[in-house]
């Protein structure tokens, strides 16, 4: 069945690529007629559908005329006020109401920071719609003592389903990362190694301007002043990709589109040696906007980390114990040039090509103490060394067609090709201790380059007044040749020599074309949505000398949304969702990659994907100066993708050393299950005062890794934000964040928390912005691991340098403004190399 329906989806993706040409060189007749047969073939009954009443418009900021998007726009019927009617402004800050009966109405517009916005209008047979083009709202300016100061968009949007990081909007200047920005989501945490994981799970899919993002973007590398927005979203629909069975993370760069020349140029220096830069410029003329920016950062961080191992091999116990410092140093370039054409105000073309170089080098000295059975302790110095050179290019093209005389309609294509490679050195040596001990280093190189080009047709069409239908068509694919070499130096200053047990190479092939259709409909103050998303996956992988692995699995994946607009501006929604999680190709591939000469992590060729059910109730109310968002939510998995550390009884044998070697690998096992509650809460608490504040509770199960039963505990995340403005140009912040202790199969990770303080003083009449921050003020976080499998018991700590002072100027062009308050400040290393 799948081959067949995978021909028919390609034979429509040509099809449509064939129209979508047509479109975009002769949008007249052709595409009228496309449309019309579209329409025909699909719902016969769309042609006779009547031309509902509507009201869109685009709300923008007075000041700035930039977009407001994911504001609540309510329609009031007259009289009474009784609501009839709700919707969210988009990203393009757009809204359309449909289904307007014939009468008089107020439109209201509210956007946290901004004052209300109303407009009286009157729908009638003569005027069935109202289009109300661009609509500026004000900032709120509020008096404090003497001084008016203008109101700021919320750092932090939580809808139902999504939360919205505004990171250009709080602080133009911030040099922090990613990671740092995500602390602020409920149920977020980010590990030492800067892997984000989502309600305990971390199959978190990555989006990099609605895009797949490049294979090796690590979040905690990633300048926050890059971004516009980092959009989270916990339950997606049939629209999005099926792959994160923990969510999307959807990282917005920055794009503006005020007429001359705008941006923000941005230099942060911190304590220790760390560096930042970054240059944000657009310039619109006529029917053109050019975009650009580029950025740097060069970082040096300390940190100090404790090892303890015991491992039970042939009945003698050995016991390892290490301790030691690390320096890591990190090197990062991007640039990003882009330019958008308006043919007319109804389409519009986007292209845009970035580039991107990291370079990470980390060095660790460590003491290794290693007590074999009851033979007198062996004392050793070593030095593991760790050189990754990446790179990443990328190009991406984007059509938008809209219809004003029909609101709603859209057509959108897009095309994509990543291209990311580079090298990944790692090297161990022992440096002093007993003769038992060779003296040679061993040296890994890793090449790999990673091909990943895409490309995706979306289009919506209304039916009539309270009804509208999706579709979609989209195909990814992934192309990865690599090698791996093993090398050894017989004395130091001597040539590398080549080991060819231990060399491999790789060839790795995944496919993936996908289908999607949705239906939505409107009852009054009742919503449906539903959805159905088909996918298919093709993989082959082979590694030489040991193996392959071939796969093919074709999914349907349903979702469903039910919402309902209650009294007081509250709003009540249900929404359900099947997903996946594929594993990547170094999960699936037998290549071991050694960390040091004591343990390497290996793939496996059986593995397969993990699947969940995801269901969220979530509520949402607005009064006077308070919003507060409650979620309700439960994730259910099978076939859980799982990583287990076990002792690697052959190779330790065979190494002729008094230690032993661990081996981590994947497996699926057992079901998983998480499921608690969420609260997200924005207080206005005086006029120079405001609380922010948002935490999870949650019980989270996993599978044993023993496979004979499961390990649960309640755990959760809090975060606060309590941010001042004593005078009209300075804003100061402090907020604090906490993770609880989390199982994981073979144990659990500790307790994570800090708090970090931070000023920020505008100059030269809003010219220019000056902060100062203290990440992690009290020196607190740090990551705990406690593991446990047959014979072995492990137990980790890491301290990364977290306690840095940071200094940033920046200086704004055009009409582009500092935001009135504190977020997204760098906040120390978060620790990892590679990815």
């Amino acid at each position: 069945m799948h081959c067949l329906v995978t021909c028919i989806a390609i034979n429509i993706v040509n099809q449509l690529l064939a129209e979508i040409s047509q479109v975009i060189i002769r949008p007249g007749r052709q595409l009228l007629g496309w449309l019309l047969l579209l329409a025909l073939g699909l719902l016969p009954g769309a042609l006779a559908a009547q031309t509902p009443g509507t009201v869109a418009g685009t709300l923008l900021d007075q000041r700035t005329r930039q977009p407001l998007p994911f504001a609540n726009v309510l329609l009031l019927r007259l009289p009474d006020s009784t609501v009839v009617g709700n919707a969210q402004t988009l990203e393009n800050g757009s809204f359309t109401l449909a289904g307007v009966k014939q009468g008089r109405y107020l439109l209201r517009a509210e956007v946290l920071g901004y004052q209300p916005a109303r407009r009286l209008m009157a729908l009638d047979a003569a005027t069935p719609a109202v289009r109300l083009g661009e609509w500026l709202v004000a900032p709120a300016a509020v008096q404090l003592g003497g001084v008016v100061v203008q109101g700021e968009k919320a750092a932090v949007v939580t809808e139902l389903g999504k939360t919205v990081l505004n990171v250009d909007k709080d602080l133009n200047s911030a040099g922090g990362t990613v990671a740092d920005m995500l602390q602020k989501v409920p149920a977020v945490a980010v590990d030492e190694n800067g892997q984000v994981s989502l309600r305990g799970n971390a199959s978190v899919t990555l989006y990099l301007d609605g895009k797949p993002a490049p294979s090796n973007l690590r979040l905690d590398q990633l300048p926050a002043s890059r971004l516009e927005t980092i959009e989270v979203i916990t339950n997606p629909g049939a629209q999005y990709s099926a792959q994160g069975t923990g969510g999307i993370i959807n990282l917005v760069q920055k794009k503006q589109v005020q007429t001359g020349w705008n941006g923000d140029a941005l230099a942060t220096v911190g304590t220790r040696d760390k560096y930042t830069a970054s240059l944000n410029l657009n310039r619109q003329v006529g029917k053109f906007n050019f975009f650009g920016s580029a950025d740097g950062l060069n970082n040096w961080f300390q940190g100090s980390s404790a090892l303890q191992q015991v491992a039970t091999v042939d009945g003698y116990t050995t016991r390892t114990d290490q301790t030691g410092q690390s320096a890591r140093h990190q090197i990062n370039y991007n640039l990003r040039l882009g330019a958008d054409y308006a043919f007319s105000d109804e389409q519009r073309l986007t292209l845009t090509v970035q580039g991107n170089k990291q370079d990470f080098r980390t060095t660790q000295d460590f003491a290794t103490l290693l007590t074999h059975a009851t033979a007198p302790p062996i004392g050793l110095q070593n030095q593991n060394l760790e050189v990754d050179n990446l790179y990443t290019g990328r190009i991406a093209g984007n059509y938008r067609r809209t219809w004003v005389a029909h609101p709603g309609r859209e057509l959108t294509a897009s095309a994509t090709y990543i291209l990311d490679g580079g090298t990944v050195t790692t090297q161990q040596r022992v440096l002093d201790g007993s003769a038992n001990y060779s003296r040679q280093a061993r040296q890994q190189l890793l090449d790999v380059t990673i091909h990943l080009p895409s490309a995706q047709v979306d289009y919506v069409q209304p039916l009539d007044d309270k009804r509208r239908w999706g579709a979609g068509l989209k195909t990814d694919l992934l192309v990865t040749p690599g090698s791996e070499e093993l090398a050894v130096q017989p004395m130091a200053g001597a040539d590398f020599v080549r080991q060819e047990a231990g060399s491999y190479h790789y060839h790795y092939r995944q496919f993936i074309p996908q289908a999607y259709g949705s239906y939505q409909q409107k009852a009054g103050a009742w919503e449906y949505q539903a959805g159905l998303r088909a996918e298919y996956t093709g993989l082959q992988a082979q590694v030489l000398p040991t193996g392959s692995a071939n796969q093919r699995i074709f999914n349907l994946f349903p979702s469903a949304t039910v919402a309902r607009t209650l009294p007081h501006e509250q709003r009540l929604q249900l929404g359900y969702s099947r997903r996946l999680n594929r594993p990547n190709f170094l999960q699936i591939i037998a290549l071991p990659i050694y960390s040091d000469a004591r343990n390497y992590v290996v793939g496996n060729p059986d593995l397969r994907p993990e699947y969940t059910h995801t269901v969220e109730l979530g509520h949402q109310v607005a009064w006077k100066a308070t919003t507060l968002n409650t979620t309700l939510f439960g994730r259910f998995a099978s076939q859980s993708i799982q990583s287990l550390r076990t002792i690697d009884t052959v190779a330790t044998r065979l190494s002729g050393q008094p230690d032993f070697i661990t081996r981590t690998s994947y497996a699926n096992f057992g079901n998983t299950a998480s499921y608690g509650l969420e609260l997200s809460l924005t207080q206005t608490l005086t006029t120079w005062w405001k609380l922010t504040a948002n935490g999870s509770f949650y019980h989270n199960q996993v599978a044993s890794y023993t496979g004979d039963g499961t390990r649960a505990n309640f755990t959760g995340t809090a975060y606060l934000l309590s941010s001042f403005s004593p005078t009209k140009t300075l804003a100061v912040q402090a907020s604090g964040n906490y993770r609880a202790p989390l199982v994981v199969p073979q144990g659990r990770l500790l307790a994570v928390y800090g708090v970090d303080v931070a000023l920020r003083q505008r100059l030269f009449h809003d010219r220019a912005a000056l902060t100062l921050r203290v990440s992690d003020v009290f020196n607190t976080r740090r990551q705990y691991t406690q593991l446990a499998a047959e014979g072995l018991s492990t137990n980790l700590q890491t301290k990364y340098e977290t306690r840095v002072s940071y200094l940033g100027f920046t200086w704004f062009l055009g009409t582009h403004k500092p935001a009135g308050s504190i977020e997204n400040q760098p906040a120390g290393d978060a620790g990892g190399f590679g990815g």
